[in-house]
C-alpha cells in the first residue's frame, strides 16, 4: 500500500498487524467465505459470493478511501456479473422458446 507520508505509512502497518495479531489470538474465523466451485457455476453464484465480500469489506476496521476503493472494484465486478446473469437468462428463455416451436 503505497502512501506519501512514511509516517502515515507505519501508522497503517502497525495498526493492520494488531488487527492480525488479535484476530490470530482470538482464533476469529470470520474471513471471507471459502470458496466453494459448485457456488459459483454461473451468474447468479457469483453474484452472492460478491455480496458477501462487500458486506465483510463494508465490516472491516479500514480507512474509508480503502474501502471505497475496493467496494468500486468489486462492484464494477458485480455490475459485468448482472449482465452476464441477464444475458444467460434470455438466451435461455429464447432457447425454450424456439425449442418449443419446433416440430419433431
Amino acid at each position: 500500500m503505497p502512501f506519501k507520508d512514511p509516517e502515515k505509512q507505519r501508522e497503517y502497518q502497525r495498526e493492520y498487524q494488531r488487527e492480525y495479531q488479535r484476530q490470530k489470538r482470538s482464533g476469529d474465523k470470520t474471513s471471507i467465505k471459502t470458496l466453494n466451485p459448485e457456488d459459483i457455476q454461473n451468474a447468479k453464484g457469483l453474484r452472492d459470493l460478491l455480496s458477501s465480500i462487500i458486506a465483510e469489506v463494508m465490516e472491516t476496521k479500514a480507512d474509508t478511501l480503502i474501502k471505497a476503493r475496493c467496494i468500486g472494484y468489486l462492484v464494477s465486478i458485480g455490475l459485468k456479473a448482472v449482465e452476464t446473469a441477464d444475458l444467460e437468462e434470455r438466451i435461455t428463455e429464447l432457447e425454450e422458446t424456439t425449442r418449443g416451436g419446433e416440430i419433431h
